[in-house]
């Protein structure tokens, strides 16, 4: 595999493999000749996730024994590997624009989301309702096709909260996720008052799982560290955080540490200010008696 431009998930595998190296003590003219490689270069290639790394050796060689660590880099390799031609990318390619592809690349393989919500409800938590009344109101999508195309889309990516494909040996656990819903997102006439009751109810069952974790910022708690928008802290077994925004005409990923902290900073407030989670479905319950 040689690629100029790397996927998300291809600079994602290069980053954790420079950062197994450094945790080794190993610079890149001793590793490259610890790995067999041809040169320094050809490892920066890999780091940079230009080219496909064969995992046993650097495993090996880099003294990587912990076998959580090593099935997850596996997994982001597979995705890397893949070419965005499995899973949901084979059946909803043309409904997937390239930057999201990354988004949901990241929902496959992270094992925990930590989401900011502004104004309406993140789409792992969506109903098909509430889904298509959010979708065919963004106008991003020019026919009603597209529409229906695009919410069946978003329906299949919520299986990730209940079961994902994981190596042989047999499925990877759920994704993890905590999600703080600004009021907004509660109380907004999406698809009118029968869908937005129904996504409330929606929440309520969610909020049930063991992977999920909902708080409610409400208006009373002013100005906040969330105020610029809605924003999802993506986690893994293997590597560092990612930072998912996204704008009106693409996505955003931010990697660095000086962005990712202040990200994980300003959501770590935001979870001091809402509600605890016993109290935010109290909250909700009382928001969904309001629309009866």
């Amino acid at each position: 595999m040689s690629d100029a431009t790397p996927t998300l998930m291809r600079r994602r595998l290069g980053a954790i493999l420079r950062t197994m190296r450094v945790r080794a003590g190993l610079n890149l003219v001793d590793s490259a000749k610890l790995l067999g490689l041809s040169g320094a270069p050809t490892l920066s290639k890999i780091e940079n996730g230009k080219q496909r790394p064969e995992l046993d050796r650097f495993f090996e060689v880099y003294g990587v024994e912990d076998a959580v660590q090593i099935a997850e880099v596996r997994r982001i390799a597979r995705f890397a590997e893949a070419g965005r031609r499995k899973n949901l990318f084979a059946q909803y390619g043309d409904a997937i624009r390239a930057p999201f592809a990354d988004f949901i690349e990241l929902e496959e393989v992270a094992h925990h989301a930590d989401t900011y919500a502004a104004l309406v409800i993140p789409g792992l938590l969506q109903t098909v309702n509430y889904a298509h009344a959010v979708i065919e109101g963004s106008s991003m999508w020019s026919t009603a096709r597209e529409v229906r195309t695009f919410t069946e889309l978003r329906m299949k990516r919520q299986t990730v909260l209940t079961y994902r494909q994981g190596e042989a040996a047999g499925p990877a656990a759920p994704l993890s996720m905590w999600c703080v819903l600004d009021e907004a997102c509660l109380r907004r006439q999406v698809g009118g008052p029968a869908v937005l009751r129904g996504q409330l109810e929606h929440l309520l069952d969610k909020s049930e799982l063991p992977n999920v974790d909902l708080q409610v910022l409400p208006f009373a708690a002013g100005v906040h560290t969330g105020i610029d928008g809605a924003y999802t802290v993506f986690r893994f077994d293997a590597g560092e955080p990612v930072v998912a925004l996204e704008p009106l005409t693409t996505s955003i990923y931010l990697e660095e540490d000086s962005h990712v902290g202040r990200y994980e900073s300003a959501l770590g407030r935001l979870r001091e200010r809402a509600l605890a989670p016993d109290s935010s479905r109290d909250f909700i319950k009382r928001i969904l008696k309001e629309t009866q």
